[in-house]
Formats: structure tokens, C-alpha cells, sequence
């Protein structure tokens, strides 16, 4: 039985419990603020567009304006702080990524922040995949053709672009570099919205990023995704193979989406918006949507957002420090 059809009726569960515990609260407070959500990338990139449509959504469910707020800059990091100092009022709370919650604190000695200690998951709402892309300059067709490319044309160097440094894309650039004996280096930009721009502009050859990332411009012709992280196919893209059947094996743990609010925030206020939010992603046009972006959509209460990032943290803890990488 796969982890999705284990944790749905459990999920099914939670969000009923979290339901009955705010209809028994008949003095449900409600933030007098806008509720801003925290996207610590720049616009135009693949969380900046999931945010936008859920915050559509959000402010007919919670009955506030909700507005998105972007503080790019450091992977999430600065966002990330930005939420710890925020008041626990609930008018603040982080959409971010594995990245930001499971990866930096793992390969930054002082992030600013510490996600068990300054921060509450509040629920998740989907797990995606990295995927391996090529720029349209790149005569590759597929991923065994850019590894041919790469040893022809390159001599067998080339470079590929990361959305961070220090990110889970860049150690799968240097897994697969070592998997199919490439000498393969990472450039690392401010977020996914410029490397895709170098990658329009045919400035660099290939990136590794998430998949929402690239599906606008790989459903246009523009790029082309050669290759997916994890052991399934993804329903958006089903004829790209995945890179455990390419030959690199050990990613079924799949990285997530969720919400945080700062530590202190009252439970009535999370639950609040935990059942807003699973409302939301239960809306067929808005599934729809995120689906098409290239997320598998299903509601995570707090404990299981919980778990799916530990779990991750320690898979991933386990990669970085077989990688010899020392945190800066």
C-alpha cells in the first residue's frame, strides 16, 4: 500500500477532528489583519504561482483578505526569519517547501531560525518532485541523450542550474554526475525565476529544480523535462521517465508543501486555518489547477505534515553528510 492511500483516510480523520473542534468553539477568534502568506522565492516562480491560487481561495474561506507576501532571497531563509519575528497573532504564515524547513538547516551552521523550536506546522497540502530539465538550445530529446551531449560536446563537463545553493537540487546534480560519470557542476541562482530565464535565453544548457518550475515552459516547447526525481511517473508528465528508472535509486521519499505560523500561535487560530485550507485544495478547479503545475494534492493535518518533514530531514541528512558537504 503506497504512503498516499495509508495517509488519506487519516488525513479524512484529522481534518473531521479539526472540524468538530471548532464547531464546539463558540468563541472562535478570528485575526482582525489580513492574513499574509510568506513566500520566501521571487514572483513568477513555481511557489509564488501555488501561493497565489490558494490565497484566491483562502480569503473567501477564512473571511479576511489574504495576501501574499514575497521575501525572496537565501533559499526561503530570509522569509523564514521574517516569520519568527512575526507576532503569533495569526495573521502570518510561511508557504514554503522542503527547502527551507527540512534542507537549510542541515547545510547552514546559523540559519536565523529553528523549525521545531520557532515554528508550527499548520498542513500540508502536497508533495511534488525535482526534475531534471533541458534548455531548447539543447539538441537532447531525453536524458540518455543529454548524457552523450554532455560527453561529445563537453568532453563530459557541463553545468546546470540550481535554484539555490547548498539545495537538494544541487546534491542530485552531483548524484547524477557521479551515476552516469559526468562532470557535472552547479550554478546557483536567487530562486527558480532567473535560472529559468537563462535557460529561455539558452545561457545555460540544463537545470535541476522543481517540477512546477518547469512545467509552464516544458508544456509550451520551450524546455523540455527529461527526467523526474522519485519511483512514479507524474500524471502531468507521463512519458518522461522517472530517474530511478534511469538507474539512480533511493529517492521514494518525496519532498512537500506546507504551512507554518510562528510558535505561540493559539490552536483555534490553526485550526482555523487548517480547515480553510483543506476546504481549498477540496475545490475540483483549484486541484485542477495545482495539479497541472505538477503537484500531487492531498490535504496533511499538522501531525502528518510533521512527519513527512522529519522523515525527509533525516533521508536527506543521511545524502548531505555521505556527500562530504560541511555547512557553511
Amino acid at each position: 500500500m503506497t504512503l498516499r492511500r495509508t495517509l488519506m483516510p487519516l488525513a479524512l480523520r484529522g481534518l473531521a477532528a479539526l472540524a468538530a473542534a471548532l464547531a464546539l468553539s463558540t468563541a472562535l477568534a478570528q485575526p482582525a489583519k489580513p492574513v499574509r502568506i510568506l513566500v520566501g522565492f521571487p514572483p513568477g516562480g513555481g511557489t509564488d504561482a501555488i501561493a497565489r491560487t490558494l490565497s484566491e481561495r483562502l480569503k473567501d474561506a477564512l473571511g479576511v483578505p489574504v495576501v501574499v507576501e514575497n521575501r525572496p532571497g537565501a533559499g526561503g531563509q530570509i522569509a523564514a526569519q521574517v516569520l519568527k519575528a512575526s507576532p503569533p497573532d495569526g495573521s502570518t504564515v510561511f508557504l514554503t517547501h522542503d527547502h527551507t524547513i527540512s534542507i537549510l538547516p542541515l547545510v547552514v551552521k546559523t540559519p536565523g531560525y529553528q523549525p521545531d523550536h520557532d515554528f508550527v506546522p499548520v498542513a500540508g497540502f502536497a508533495t511534488f518532485v525535482n526534475a531534471f530539465a533541458v534548455s531548447g538550445g539543447t539538441p537532447a530529446k531525453n536524458f540518455d541523450e543529454y548524457v552523450q551531449w554532455v560527453r561529445t560536446q563537453g568532453g563530459g563537463k557541463g553545468t546546470v542550474g540550481i535554484p539555490a545553493p547548498a539545495s537538494t537540487p544541487e546534491f542530485l546534480v552531483k548524484l547524477v554526475g557521479e551515476k552516469f560519470r559526468l562532470d557535472l557542476v552547479s550554478a546557483a541562482y536567487r530562486g527558480a525565476a532567473p535560472m529559468m530565464a537563462d535557460m529561455l535565453g539558452n545561457q545555460i544548457g540544463a537545470g535541476v529544480g522543481s517540477v512546477q518550475d518547469f512545467m509552464e515552459n516544458h508544456k509550451a516547447g520551450k524546455l523540455r523535462v527529461v527526467a523526474v526525481l522519485g519511483t512514479k511517473r507524474q500524471a502531468a508528465m507521463p512519458q518522461v521517465p522517472t530517474l530511478d528508472e534511469l538507474g539512480l535509486k533511493g529517492f521514494a521519499d518525496l519532498p512537500y508543501y506546507g504551512f507554518y505560523a510562528p510558535v505561540g500561535t493559539s490552536q483555534k487560530l490553526l485550526n482555523q486555518f487548517a480547515v480553510a485550507l483543506a476546504k481549498v485544495v477540496g475545490e475540483p478547479e483549484v486541484r485542477e489547477r495545482l495539479t497541472a503545475m505538477g503537484l500531487t494534492v492531498g490535504f496533511m493535518t499538522p501531525q502528518q505534515l510533521a512527519a513527512r518533514e522529519n522523515a525527509y530531514t533525516d533521508t536527506w541528512r543521511q545524502i548531505i553528510k555521505a556527500s562530504g558537504f560541511v555547512p557553511q
